[in-house]
């Protein structure tokens, strides 16, 4: 017997349209059909607020900041919904450090998940509050939860941007700490660890104590059997880190011709051929001709 029976043969049930949207908005970019199937289910069952919540959430329609009002008051200890609303208030221009704090006192006592909310008011406290208070929140999340591997994720990401962004340069208590994270994180996402073995390689070329390890992750990295898309991934990785570390920049507009070459259609790829196209646009480089002779037969994917 089937969990949900279908009230007729052409419509599904409400829980079922729920849950196919809670799928889609996982594994797909596919916006439309994620807003289709909840708005069914709710027009269904229009008092599930949990539904009428994460379709809020996924949606950006105008008036998506009074519905987040109306269902933050519906579902008051959604702490997602609640950072996410606090968020799009800041955005606005509010002033909100005072709640961020509050709000993030409420999230650390609650279970680490990605739906706890941790990840947002980090993000948060990033860009409204300071990149100091966020790391010190994510340590004291550690310190609440040592085993949460989500965490230590979302704690290696800010370590990372951290020190990426920092105006100064970082402690090598600050790089040091991040490269244990990192090391973590790969041990316990062996599934998507390449995108963290890169940025574990970033991270060691931010301390002169470890520029050889940096280099040598690199090359190994660069020898192993990839995927087209890893590819693009990890060339256009190494080209800023030739660029910005080994200030080696003819190998670095070699890397991101590597990455523009590769026939797949990414973000890398964009990024890589935005940056091709700056540096021809400056005409000042050794490579300009080479440059703009490969951006003029570039085929696209």
């Amino acid at each position: 017997m089937k969990k949900y029976p279908s009230p007729s043969q052409d419509e599904l049930h409400a829980e079922i349209y729920a849950e196919k949207a809670w799928t889609l908005m996982k594994f797909s970019t596919d916006r439309e059909l994620v807003s289709d199937y909840f708005q069914k289910a709710i027009r269904m069952q229009p008092d599930m607020v949990e539904w009428n919540t994460s379709h809020i959430l996924y949606s950006k329609t105008d008036d998506v900041l009074e519905k987040m009002r109306v269902a933050k008051e519906q579902d008051p200890d959604n702490l997602s919904l609640a950072v996410y609303y606090l968020e799009q208030r800041a955005k606005k221009g509010e002033r909100i450090e005072d709640e961020a704090r509050e709000l993030a006192r409420r999230v650390l006592r609650n279970p680490v998940s990605s739906h706890s909310g941790i990840k947002g008011i980090l993000r948060v406290y990033r860009y409204y509050v300071s990149f100091d208070e966020a790391i010190d929140l994510a340590e004291e999340a550690l310190e609440n939860h040592p085993d949460e591997r989500y965490l230590k994720r979302c704690a290696a990401l800010y370590y990372k941007w951290f020190i990426y962004f920092s105006s100064s340069r970082p402690k090598q208590s600050t790089i040091d700490r991040a490269i244990s994270l990192l090391k973590e994180v790969i041990s316990l996402y062996p599934h998507c660890s390449l995108m963290k073995e890169v940025d574990l390689a970033n991270i060691y070329a931010k301390s002169n104590h470890t520029k050889a390890i940096a280099e040598q992750m690199y090359q190994e990295l660069l020898e192993s059997d990839l995927e087209p898309a890893d590819k693009q991934l990890l060339y256009n990785n190494y080209a800023k880190y030739l660029k910005c570390d080994r200030q080696e920049y003819q190998r670095s507009v070699q890397y991101h011709m590597k990455v523009a070459a590769i026939p797949h259609q990414s973000s890398f790829r964009r990024n890589s051929i935005k940056i091709l196209e700056r540096i021809k646009n400056r005409r000042s480089n050794p490579m300009l001709r080479g440059i703009e002779e490969f951006l003029e037969n570039l085929q696209e994917p």
